[in-house]
């Protein structure tokens, strides 16, 4: 397969589940080229593993670019601004991507555990349908510190984007050094807030990599 191959083939799967309507749909599609639910799985939280420290990292940038304001006048202070907004659109747009890629993972995680779930019934040999049981309850729980971690680092994006909006929609309106200076508590709100947020991030991608190495 070239390398335009798994892009060719990612486009026919969300062609084909919108047009379905259904993830069974996609798993069928996906399971034709050898990947089950628990691959896609491992797959996903890859992704929102990078996508995290991805967004992470461009909410410090905004901070450094509001903090960058400070001091200057006239056309210098513009340039900064239209770099500033530039950063908060980024930001916006990183933000939106992580929520849509945890909402992937939780709902194939739960598909997964379902099917898990229901294969287990069909089981008839009691210790290897034990086995099996124990396998699925591990699983579960190591999901679950990650889906709390991602939960965390998803509710504190919210607010910070808020903020970053008002902020930058402010200065849009009243764009001189007197402004801005007026805005200092402003900035040391948003900058707990972007520690707390990297914080929740950090801890969520850190959980990713865990639940990646543990899961079988």
């Amino acid at each position: 397969m070239t390398a335009r191959g798994p892009v060719r083939w990612g486009a026919v799967l969300l062609a084909l589940v919108l047009l379905c309507g259904c993830q069974s749909a996609y798993y069928a599609a996906w399971e034709k080229l050898g990947k089950e639910k628990r691959h896609l799985l491992k797959d996903e939280v890859g992704k929102v593993r990078a996508e995290q420290a991805e967004a992470a990292d461009g909410f410090e940038d905004v901070l450094t670019r509001i903090k960058a304001l400070y001091g200057l006048q006239g056309g210098d202070l513009e340039k900064v601004y239209d770099r500033l907004k530039d950063d908060y659109e980024r930001s916006r747009e990183r933000a939106e991507a992580v929520d849509d890629r945890i909402g992937k993972v939780k709902r194939i995680a739960a598909d997964l555990f379902q099917e898990w779930s229901d294969e287990i019934g069909k089981m008839e040999n009691e210790n290897l349908k034990e086995k099996s049981r124990r396998s699925l309850s591990e699983a579960r729980r190591r999901f679950a510190r990650l889906d709390q971690a991602m939960d965390r680092a998803r509710s504190s994006m919210q607010p910070v984007l808020i903020h970053l909006r008002d902020y930058v929609l402010y200065l849009k309106h009243n764009l001189n050094a007197r402004a801005v200076g007026a805005l200092g508590g402003e900035v040391r709100d948003i900058e707990a807030e972007v520690a707390t947020l990297v914080a929740d991030m950090g801890r969520s991608v850190r959980e990713a990599e865990t639940f990646l190495r543990e899961f079988e």
